[in-house]
């Protein structure tokens, strides 16, 4: 139903919504409200302050083969293990590509499978990520996107946080990913792209969330999209860059940042594993879409 101010009445949850999404009919750009480096005094080895301050104006920092080769080989090697044992499996966590069987994503691989375990747990990436949210981590999400020479899909614009805020209840913006390249990430096979800046402004999507949304949204996003408008405005600010580098390299950003990739029609694969780290300051609340909470394989809860 619509207010006279044009805002759709839903069964959101009763605690103060900062960033309230997915209830008007017309899309908002509403201001960040969080820090998005919380700890500003250097603690760690691993990042200067000058790659600190990029990472809060921008969003984003890419570190050039930060992993050896030699851990990236024992981790394709893993890689392709689970992408044959998972090819006739059917369970929530392998998700598959919109319109046909081919795998899109594995969920929760720190969880079921003790090689990304210990990748999820590597120390050095560990005092980067307490460093930016300037408390202890745990891992809300972890998963693999595989994009397989000539068909793998792409994933559109999105921010992270605009989803795990609604379908998952994550109240402020004090998380982050890391992308972990195990193929070259180049120009032409699909990589990351993402748009400097957009992580101080938060992009308030249009269309209510449905039940159980994550069972459809995770082979293709229908629901919390930003709007065409938004995403220009936005690049004409920021523009558009897509970090590439070798194998091993890692990619960190903001939990907030407007990101996404285009379809793989080269011969080159492109896999990347992304852990997502909250900071335990930052627990799930109740969804703000007043919804059921998405399984935990897809959004870790703390007790």
């Amino acid at each position: 139903m619509l207010t006279s101010k044009g805002q759709i009445t839903v069964n959101r949850s009763s605690m103060q919504d900062s960033y309230p999404s997915r209830i008007y009919q017309e899309p908002k750009l509403l201001e960040r409200q969080d820090l998005v480096v919380y700890n500003p005094t250097i603690n760690q080895t691993e990042i200067s302050k000058e790659q600190l301050t990029f990472y809060e104006e921008n969003g984003y920092l890419f570190l050039e083969s930060f992993f050896t080769e030699e851990q990236v080989q024992f981790w394709k090697q893993e890689l392709a293990r689970l992408w044959e044992q998972s090819k006739e499996v059917q369970k929530p966590e392998v998700i598959r590509e919109p319109g046909n069987d081919e795998i899109r994503s594995i969920f929760a691989v720190h969880r079921d499978d003790e090689v990304f375990k210990q990748m999820a747990s590597d120390q050095r990436i560990q005092d980067i990520v307490s460093q930016i949210l300037g408390s202890q981590p745990y891992i809300h999400q972890s998963r693999i996107n595989f994009k397989q020479g000539f068909t793998g899909k792409e994933f559109y614009w999105h921010s992270d946080f605009e989803t795990w805020h609604v379908e998952d209840g994550m109240p402020r913006m004090r998380a982050l990913s890391c992308s972990i390249a195990l193929e070259d990430n180049h120009a032409n096979n699909g990589p990351l792209m993402v748009i400097p800046g957009s992580h101080r402004t938060f992009v308030s999507c249009v269309g209510e969330t449905p039940d159980e949304n994550y069972k459809s949204s995770l082979r293709r996003q229908e629901y919390g999209v930003p709007d065409q408008e938004s995403l220009k405005q936005l690049a004409k600010q920021g523009g558009i860059v897509a970090p590439t580098g070798k194998a091993g390299s890692i990619l960190l950003f903001d939990c907030n940042l407007m990101h996404g990739s285009n379809s793989n029609i080269t011969p080159d694969p492109r896999s990347n594993v992304f852990i997502v780290y909250n900071s335990v300051l930052n627990k799930l609340n109740a969804p703000y879409s007043g919804k059921g909470p998405r399984p935990d394989y897809i959004a870790e809860r703390l007790s």
